[in-house]
């Protein structure tokens, strides 16, 4: 039985070098693992900007942010159930 992927959800700015870097590197992660991703200007909403303001990008799988400003690829392929032995940075 094959499992469902993941959904990720990555928040960004419009006009973010850093959230422009990171969405193309997702996409080029998801050639090889499986899910889906969500994007979310948070300039479209007042509660998300004050969140996630200086922060973005930040992904997250649900509530648990997986990372900020720089795409972690370790953290994104445990989620979704890539090699394990891996370390990296998880908030």
């Amino acid at each position: 039985m094959t499992q469902d992927p993941v959904e990720l959800t990555l928040y960004y700015r419009e006009g973010c070098h850093l959230c422009e870097t990171m969405r193309q590197a997702l996409r080029g992660l998801q050639s090889r693992l499986r899910f889906g991703l969500r994007l979310v200007d948070i300039d479209r909403d007042p509660g998300l900007r004050r969140r996630y303001d200086e922060w973005v990008p930040v992904l997250c799988l649900g509530e648990r942010e997986l990372c900020h400003y720089h795409l972690d690829a370790s953290a994104v392929s445990r989620v979704c159930g890539g090699e394990s032995g891996v370390t990296g940075r998880e908030k």
